[in-house]
């Protein structure tokens, strides 16, 4: 039991120490010889913090690595705080956005949207260079409510003060380094020292600020061009600015207008236009009847793009049959196993290629077919009866994992095939300098998901979302350029709705539990959304599928 002013930590071993009350994080890791240059944060009772954090309690270390998700994630925050300091002392009129993810980079523009030269580019990265050779500290500290609104106005961080507009606490938690001041968002290095290995290139209209792998902290990750998904983000990005909502300060400022049920009819109209556009290009090619593949990530929206799809190819006076990968599974029992001889429904493996590819054949050559249908409790498959022969204005839509894999196609001629990419690219950001992950968009719609549909409460979805992010990296991602098209399923509205549902969720994660860290982080990042009905979400929205009561049988 400590006193007021003793604290008792471990780190590594069962072993406790005492410390005064307050020391820094760092200072104790070191005082463990358990810091060094790969040490980038630290786990405190399973909560992410800086190693500049003052600890008040007794408490368990852990170490974390910049090779690690969660170390990977506080270099990138503190880089992306490190430019944004560089272009406030060298562009101090310009400003900064951030926009999306690119590959393993971020990508930015101008605030004043004049276009970017590789002599800004230059002197950007040359006083980034010099911050980190000055081995500058970042301090956290806090600031009264009135005083941080007044600081950000006057620095032109027009959408960080903004968002403060949200918030009504006291003291607003901000990183400090020299002269330069951003809002708190999560743990940063506590040293410019610790971030040189970056890249600045310019790209588009903008430019890309690269960042290293988790697997290899030590150089910049390559460079993979997508030019089909940056170009569907700035479609996104261009809509949101006409509309005038690109960050979360914004959409919650529609909110108290009262002004965001037509945000909502305007944002699924951008979906239903979209839809219509896809639907509209299958139809012009005289190739029928055409295999249209759709693909996404988890939780990306696939099944009812697939359904909204149909309703819209049948305008255009096509029949569409609709056919999903997983009911094409082998037996339980021939399922191939992972390494820690679990079943591995994600491996290309445990699909019956050779009956899914009869199949299409068989449409394809205008004869009925059976097709199955996969039972998840038994793990067998079902032939349902024979339907009639497709017809000549026939189109099979079939979605799954595999789609876009050419290996899960083989006999197909490719000259038929259709490829459709789905995942949610949100264009919000929380602020001037902080972007919204769409994967932590997708984890909270599976998280939902999960809970209202699967008996699977926060911290189920927590700890199984790293497996299903490594079965994305390996089967979706790789082939996601070889689509015809892109779609975006995300709702810029979403998150206001979501976040009542997804809050509750995610406390009921306790500190003991190992994933504790990400529920506070998505706790943190969901206060920042004021809370939007969901009455007023259309029940043929994509949106449906996960918080309920859709248009659509699932």
């Amino acid at each position: 039991m400590s006193t007021s002013t003793q604290i008792f930590l471990t780190c590594g071993t069962p072993e406790s120490h005492s410390f005064s009350a307050g020391i820094p994080v760092g200072e104790a890791l070191r005082q463990f010889s358990a810091l060094n240059d790969a040490i980038i944060a630290c786990l405190v009772n399973n909560e992410l913090v800086s190693l500049t954090y003052p600890l008040e309690t007794d408490a368990t270390l852990v170490p974390v690595k910049l090779a690690s998700p969660e170390g990977a994630r506080v270099y990138r925050r503190s880089l992306c705080y490190l430019l944004a300091m560089a272009v406030q002392q060298v562009f101090p009129a310009r400003g900064l956005s951030i926009s999306h993810s690119l590959g393993e980079a971020y990508y930015y523009e101008f605030a004043d949207n004049a276009p970017v030269h590789e002599n800004d580019l230059n002197q950007i990265s040359n006083r980034m260079q010099e911050l980190v050779a000055a081995r500058r500290p970042i301090h956290h500290r806090v600031m009264a409510y009135e005083q941080a609104r007044e600081h950000f106005r006057e620095a032109g961080m027009s959408e960080t003060s903004q968002l403060l507009e949200h918030h009504n606490v006291a003291k607003i938690a901000v990183y400090q380094c020299g002269q330069y001041c951003d809002l708190s968002h999560g743990p940063v290095a506590p040293s410019t020292e610790l971030l040189g290995v970056f890249e600045l290139m310019r790209y588009g209209p903008g430019f890309l600020l690269m960042f290293p792998s988790e697997t290899d902290p030590a150089c910049t990750a390559p460079f993979e061009d997508n030019p089909l998904l940056f170009s569907v983000y700035q479609e996104h990005k261009n809509w949101g600015k006409i509309l005038g909502v690109h960050s979360a300060g914004r959409l919650n400022a529609r909110v108290r207008e009262g002004t965001i049920r037509e945000f909502i009819r305007v944002a699924e109209a951008l979906h239903n236009k979209r839809i219509d556009a896809i639907a509209e290009g299958i139809a012009a090619d005289p190739s029928q009847p055409r295999i249209v593949l759709i693909a996404g990530p988890s939780s990306s929206g696939k099944t009812t793009f697939t359904k909204r799809l149909a309703i819209q190819l049948q305008v255009y006076g096509l029949e569409p049959i609709i056919a999903a990968i997983d009911d094409f599974f082998v037996p339980r029992e021939l399922t191939p196993l992972d390494e820690h001889g679990n079943y591995n429904f994600e491996d290309l493996g445990a699909v019956d290629v050779a009956l899914l590819n009869k199949t299409l054949l068989d449409l394809i050559e205008a004869s009925p077919v059976e097709l199955p249908s996969f039972d998840f409790k038994t793990g067998t498959r079902k032939m349902r009866s024979p339907g009639p022969a497709p017809g000549p204005n026939a189109v099979i839509l079939m979605e799954g994992m595999h789609a876009l894999n050419p290996a899960l196609i083989p006999d197909v001629p490719q000259t038929r095939c259709y490829r459709v990419y789905v995942s949610a690219l949100t264009q919000l950001n929380l602020d001037d300098h902080n972007r919204i992950p769409t994967t932590d968009n997708r984890l909270i719609r599976r998280m939902v998901r999960d809970a209202k549909y699967r008996n699977a409460d926060a911290l189920t979805t927590l700890r199984m979302w790293p497996q299903v992010r490594s079965g994305e990296n390996r089967n979706i991602f790789p082939y996601q350029k070889d689509a015809d098209v892109a779609f975006n399923s995300a709702l810029d509205y979403e998150l206001g709705v979501m976040a009542g549902e997804a809050l509750q969720l995610l406390r009921s994660v306790k500190p003991s539990n190992e994933v504790y860290h990400e529920a506070i982080r998505l706790i943190s990042f969901l206060d920042n959304f004021s809370t939007i009905p969901a009455k007023f979400v259309p029940h043929t929205s994509i949106l449906r599928e996960f918080i309920g009561d859709s248009a659509f049988k699932y």
